[in-house]
């Protein structure tokens, strides 16, 4: 098996300001065929903001020396334009998983696309754990 094929992978996708305030407020509402694409695949949305909102509670609750991520995150959630971009992102988690196999991602980026202006989507990314491929955690806080 190739290194690429060991990495997980995750899907996130934008969608408009008011798909994402029907989603973050009342997630009942959100479109038939967004909702069934997510119950076939065991399948729930995670906003961004909210979770990096839960972080910096909890890291504030518990003490932020024990949270590597905590200023960058606190920063980012009260950056003003950084908060409206991740107000519209969610992430797609699979059974409670935030990565998964890649033959899943690509099935979800699939399907999620083909929705994208019906359900309000504006995006669709899949994303690796690679982490050549991606930010990583500042050196210190």
């Amino acid at each position: 098996m190739a290194k690429s094929d060991t990495w997980l992978f995750q899907i996130r996708i934008t969608v408009s300001p008011e798909a994402a305030a029907t989603l973050r407020g009342d997630p009942q509402r959100m479109p038939a065929a967004l909702r069934d694409v997510l119950r076939r695949h065991d399948a729930s949305l995670t906003c961004q903001f909210d979770a990096f909102s839960a972080y910096v509670n909890e890291a504030e609750r518990l003490g932020p020396e024990k949270y590597p991520l905590y200023r960058w995150t606190k920063d980012t959630i009260e950056n003003p334009d950084k908060k409206s971009r991740y107000l519209r992102s969610f992430t797609v988690y699979l059974d409670s998983e935030e990565v998964y196999p890649r033959k899943i991602a690509d099935l979800l980026q699939v399907e999620l696309s083909a929705l994208a202006d019906a359900a309000g989507i504006e995006r669709v990314v899949k994303f690796d754990s690679n982490p050549a491929n991606n930010p990583q955690p500042p050196e210190s806080q």
